[in-house]
């Protein structure tokens, strides 16, 4: 059994060159497959990441194992990166997409607790408790934030077009189920699995910014391009830090929820004017 540091002490951990170059490797790696969609740069990023990770490991060792917990990653981004990942309703694509994304979770969570034998994904559902009258207003201001930028961002940079049409109550419908999953599944891979895993070799802070290259990567893939890492950004820097600040995954994702919600309700309205147009000033 590998013991996990504690957890009111993982953040306390030092900046070391080689541990934060081995991670930014493996963390490149994520634009190479989704951004620039060269496989063989990513394959290439991952190796010399896991070989930095490999030579950290012998010179600082420390209780958990670089090598072991950016392997966890590689294996997620591997996964993913065996799809493609434009946004689509077919029967076929959202079978893909489900055996793929369900796949990146699962296989680091189960190597990394029946394999590895430790404890280092982890999914705390209620974390901290009772939310408090801050995370409430929160939760109104993202759909007030929402609701202001997000029309504009779609319509006027035309991103709404990387989503297919959705014209039919059946497509709708598919449209809801589709953004809404991937919104859960971003928070349980590049929030409890990838933030969670970095945050034992880094400072929180560092762990953060390398994790949003990669949360940042997939959704540029996904359809969130032209000024859109502008938004998404800031989005996967504060989940992180939301998430650090309540240890809570339902929070994290009814904060995600709340937000795809309105990003739902922008691409039907951009799909078809005139359906929705009481609700958005665009």
């Amino acid at each position: 059994m590998i013991d996990v540091p504690a957890a009111d002490t993982i953040g306390r951990i030092p900046l070391r060159a080689l541990p934060l170059a081995a991670s930014l490797l493996v963390a490149l790696a994520a634009p190479a497959f989704f951004v620039l969609l060269t496989p063989w740069l990513g394959w290439t990023l991952l190796a010399a990441g896991l070989v930095t990770a490999w030579w950290a490991d012998r010179r600082h060792g420390g209780e958990a194992s670089l090598l072991r917990d950016l392997s966890l990653i590689s294996a997620g981004m591997l996964i993913v990166s065996a799809i493609p990942l434009a946004a689509e309703l077919d029967n076929a694509a959202m079978v893909r997409f489900t055996l793929a994304l369900g796949g990146a979770v699962a296989v680091p969570y189960l190597v990394s607790r029946f394999v590895y034998r430790d404890r280092a994904i982890r999914f705390p559902w209620r974390g901290g408790g009772r939310w408090t009258r801050f995370q409430w207003v929160w939760l109104v201001a993202v759909l007030v934030l929402g609701w202001l930028i997000l029309p504009f961002y779609f319509i006027s940079s035309g991103v709404y077009q990387n989503w297919p049409v959705v014209d039919t109550p059946d497509l709708i419908a598919r449209l809801f189920i589709g953004v809404g999953a991937v919104g859960i599944w971003d928070e349980l891979f590049f929030i409890c699995t990838v933030f969670a895993l970095l945050r034992r070799h880094l400072p929180d802070l560092t762990a953060n910014l390398v994790q949003a290259i990669v949360f940042v990567s997939f959704l540029w893939e996904l359809g969130y391009r032209a000024w859109g890492p502008v938004l998404t950004i800031p989005f996967a820097l504060l989940q992180g830090y939301i998430f650090l600040r309540t240890r809570s995954l339902a929070y994290v994702v009814t904060v995600h929820l709340l937000f795809d919600a309105v990003v739902f309700a922008v691409l039907v309205h951009a799909h078809n004017p005139g359906l929705l147009d009481a609700l958005f000033l665009l």
